[in-house]
């Protein structure tokens, strides 16, 4: 089976405060992000491999948008997202910690 098989996808936008590198002026964009929602019941044809990783398995979001142009009329240059994670676990942040998990190896690696 494959990864797919365990997961709902939809796609989602949100919007995010960023700071353009070039003008340094704030602004909203609207980043596209990849939803999966983890299934509630595994399919039928899952052996035993299976269940162990759907038992593992977490919902999570994937940032689709890595780069945006700028808002600003006189600047509309294009740059990269930083400071928005580009994978977020969603029961950290449905639990009522109110922030996704910090991957400890890569923290500061961004």
């Amino acid at each position: 089976m494959d990864e797919r098989d365990f997961f709902e996808e939809r796609q989602e936008t949100r919007k995010h405060t960023l700071n353009c590198p070039h003008c340094r002026q704030a602004a909203e964009y609207d980043l596209g992000w990849l939803v999966r929602h983890k299934k509630r019941q595994l399919p039928p044809r899952a052996d035993e491999q299976d269940r162990a990783k759907f038992a593992k398995a977490r919902s999570y979001m994937v940032r689709r948008d890595d780069l945006v142009g700028c808002k600003n009329v006189r600047c509309r240059k294009r740059f990269e997202v930083a400071g928005v994670q580009s994978v977020v676990f969603l029961d950290d942040v449905a639990a009522g910690t109110g922030r996704p998990d910090v991957d400890d190896d890569n923290f500061g690696n961004r």
